[in-house]
C-alpha cells in the first residue's frame, strides 16, 4: 500500500518546496524506499507550455512529452526514476476532466460540485501517479491562504482520513525571516501560516523553517509550542551554497527518520555517500571556465534552470568551476560583441519569438570566426543554420519563418506533420493552437559515424527530449553542408535534422532537442561534459598557465 507525504508552503511562494520534496525523496531512495513525486499546480492553465518564462520559469519536458513545472526537473535530478505526465497536473486539467465527464453523463444527472467531484478527481490523480511506489511525495503549489489552492488542500485533508494516519504525513515549509534592523529571527509568520493550515483541517506533522541562517533552538521550541508540533519535527532549512547539500543537511536533522516513524516504515539506514562526493567535487574544483549563455530571458535565471544545472553537473564530472555569464542578446544588438571576448565558450539556448534574434546570430558568428566552442540548443541550432546560410552560403535575408514569414530563404520552417514518440501522426499549421502542438518528448535519431556527435555519445542511436515547432528546411541542407555545416544526426521517422556541427572548428555543435532535461548530478550528460572539456581547452589557450621557475635558469 502506498503511503503519502504532502508538502505545503506558507507565508510566501518560491521558498523551495520542490527542492525540499526532492531532497527528502533522495534520502528515502538512499534507504531503498521506492519513491515518486507529484506536483499539483493551482493555476487554471492546462499546462505551463504557453506561459512566459518570466511568469513561470522554465518549462520542463518529460520523456513522454508532458510540458510541466520546473520542479519536475528537480525531482529527476535528485532521484533515479523518471517523471511522466501523471506526475504533474493543474487546476485546468482537473476541471477539464470533470467537465468532460459531466458532458458524457458520467455523473448520472447529478449536480457537479467542487466537493466531492473536483476533490475526488484530485485524489484519483494522486493515487494513479503513485500506485507502484512505497511513498508518494505530493507537492502542492502556491501558498496556504491562496483561494485557488483550496480544492487541493481539501483533497489532501480528506486523504489523511481515508488513507489512515500511519499512511499520511503532512510537511509544511514556511519562511522564518531575519530582520537585520533588529538582529532577530521572527517566528510569527510561521505561527500564522500553520494557524491558516489548521483552520482548513490539516495539522502538520513537520514544520520546515526556511531561513537565511540555522534557526536557533529557542526559536524552534517556540515554533513547536505554537504550531502543536514536536520540537524534533521543527526542521531548519537554511541557505546553503548548493542545492545538492540539502539532502545531507536534512538527514542530519533526522527528517527521514521522522517521516519513516510517522509512516511506520522499516527501512535501511540512509547512504548519502554519493551526495557527499557530488558536494566534494563542487567545492574542490581543479579548473575554472567562463561560459556566456546568450538568451532573451536572462533577467529570470529560472528560465534556464535545467540548462544551468547541466553545466554545473558537467563541472562536477570534470572538476571544473563553471562560471555562467548570462548575456542578454538584445544588449549584443545594441552594444556589440565585446561582452563575449573573455569567454571560454558560448551557448545559445532555446526560446521563442523574434526579439533578440540578431544578437544571437552575432554571437554564433563570433564563435565560428574566433574558434570559440559553441553549443546551440534547439533555437540555438536554428540560429547557427541561419548564420551559416547568410554568411557562408550567400543567402541574403535567410531566416526562420517564425521570425520572418516572407523570408526569401526559409532555412528554418514550420513542419506540418510528424510522428510522436508512440508513433501517432500529429498535424499542425500556422493557425493551430499554441498549447500542446509542438514536437514533444523523447524521440530517437540515427547518428553518423565519424562525427563529433558520435564521439560525444558513443552510440549509433540517441534518444533525447524535444520541445519545438520549427525544423531545419531540408531543401537547403546540401548548400549548408557544402559551406561546412555537417548534419550529424537525423530523426528515424521523418528524417529531420537533429544535430549539426562544423569539422573546421575545434568544437561547434547544434542540436534540435533539449539535452539538459536528462542531465543529473550523478551522471552528468555526455554532451555537456564534452562541451565543458572544450571550454577548458579554450581557457588554457586564452589564459596560459604561468611558466615553472627553474633554479639557475629561466622560465620553463
Amino acid at each position: 500500500m502506498t503511503k503519502y507525504v504532502f508538502v505545503t508552503g506558507g507565508v510566501v511562494s518560491s521558498l523551495g518546496k520542490g527542492i525540499a520534496a526532492a531532497s527528502l525523496a533522495a534520502i528515502l531512495e538512499s534507504r531503498r524506499i521506492k519513491v515518486s513525486l507529484v506536483k499539483l499546480d493551482p493555476y487554471i492553465n492546462v499546462d505551463p507550455g504557453t506561459m512566459s518564462p518570466f511568469q513561470h520559469g522554465e518549462v520542463f519536458v518529460t520523456e513522454d512529452g508532458a510540458e510541466t513545472d520546473l520542479d519536475l526537473g528537480h525531482y529527476e535530478r535528485f532521484i533515479s526514476s523518471r517523471m511522466k505526465k501523471l506526475n504533474n497536473f493543474t487546476t485546468g486539467q482537473i476541471y477539464e476532466r470533470v467537465i468532460n465527464k459531466e458532458r458524457r453523463g458520467d455523473y448520472l444527472g447529478g449536480t457537479v460540485q467542487v466537493i466531492p467531484h473536483i476533490t475526488d478527481e484530485i485524489k484519483a490523480s494522486i493515487k494513479a501517479a503513485c500506485k507502484d511506489v512505497d511513498v508518494g511525495i505530493i507537492e502542492i503549489g502556491g501558498t496556504v491562504g491562496d483561494i485557488e489552492s483550496l480544492p487541493f488542500l481539501e483533497a489532501i485533508r480528506q486523504m489523511g482520513i481515508e488513507e489512515g494516519r500511519t499512511n499520511t504525513c503532512y510537511m509544511h515549509l514556511t519562511l522564518v525571516p531575519h530582520l537585520a534592523s533588529v538582529g532577530e529571527i521572527k517566528t510569527k509568520p510561521t505561527q500564522h501560516s500553520v494557524k491558516e493550515l489548521r483552520g482548513i483541517g490539516i495539522q502538520p506533522d513537520i514544520v520546515m523553517c526556511r531561513s537565511e541562517q540555522p534557526v536557533p533552538d529557542d526559536e524552534r521550541k517556540k515554533i513547536a509550542l505554537f504550531t502543536n508540533v514536536d520540537v524534533r519535527s521543527v526542521i531548519s532549512c537554511y541557505d546553503v551554497s548548493s542545492i545538492y547539500k540539502i539532502p545531507t543537511m536534512l538527514h542530519k536533522q533526522g527528517l527521514d527518520e521522522i517521516v519513516c516513524r510517522k509512516l511506520d516504515l522499516a527501512a535501511y539506514p540512509a547512504d548519502l555517500a554519493m551526495w557527499d562526493g557530488i558536494v566534494d567535487a563542487l567545492e574542490n574544483p581543479e579548473h575554472e571556465v567562463d561560459i556566456a549563455m546568450v538568451g532573451k530571458y536572462v533577467d529570470l535565471q529560472d528560465s534556464y534552470k535545467s540548462l544551468s544545472e547541466s553545466l554545473i553537473h558537467a563541472g562536477i564530472h570534470t572538476r571544473t568551476r563553471v562560471k555562467i555569464h548570462y548575456v542578454d542578446s538584445e544588449q549584443i544588438e545594441a552594444k556589440g560583441i565585446e561582452v563575449l571576448e573573455n569567454m571560454d565558450a558560448i551557448l545559445v539556448p532555446g526560446g521563442f519569438g523574434k526579439r533578440g534574434i540578431e544578437g544571437k546570430i552575432a554571437a554564433v558568428r563570433y564563435a565560428r570566426e574566433n574558434k570559440v566552442p559553441y553549443l546551440g540548443i534547439c533555437l540555438g541550432m536554428q540560429i547557427a543554420v541561419i548564420e551559416a546560410a547568410r554568411d557562408l552560403c550567400g543567402l541574403e535575408g535567410a531566416n526562420s519563418t517564425e521570425f520572418d514569414p516572407d523570408t526569401p530563404h526559409p532555412v528554418v520552417a514550420l513542419i506540418t506533420e510528424w510522428q510522436d514518440r508512440d508513433g501517432k501522426v500529429e498535424r499542425r499549421d500556422a493557425n493551430s493552437n499554441l498549447g500542446g502542438t509542438m514536437r514533444l518528448g523523447a524521440q530517437p535519431c540515427n547518428v553518423r559515424k565519424g562525427t563529433l556527435a558520435h564521439k560525444v555519445y558513443g552510440a549509433d542511436v540517441v534518444s533525447e527530449r524535444h520541445r519545438h515547432r520549427y525544423e531545419v528546411n531540408d531543401q537547403y541542407v546540401a548548400r549548408l553542408e557544402a559551406a561546412g555545416l555537417a548534419i550529424s544526426a537525423r530523426t528515424q521517422s521523418e528524417n529531420l535534422v537533429e544535430m549539426a556541427e562544423r569539422s573546421d572548428h575545434p568544437w561547434f555543435f547544434g542540436c534540435q532537442y533539449h539535452p539538459e532535461f536528462t542531465s543529473t548530478p550523478r551522471a552528468g550528460h555526455p554532451l555537456f561534459i564534452s562541451y565543458v572539456k572544450a571550454a577548458l581547452e579554450q581557457h588554457r589557450k586564452r589564459v596560459p598557465e604561468p611558466g615553472l621557475k627553474v633554479v639557475g635558469g629561466g622560465a620553463a
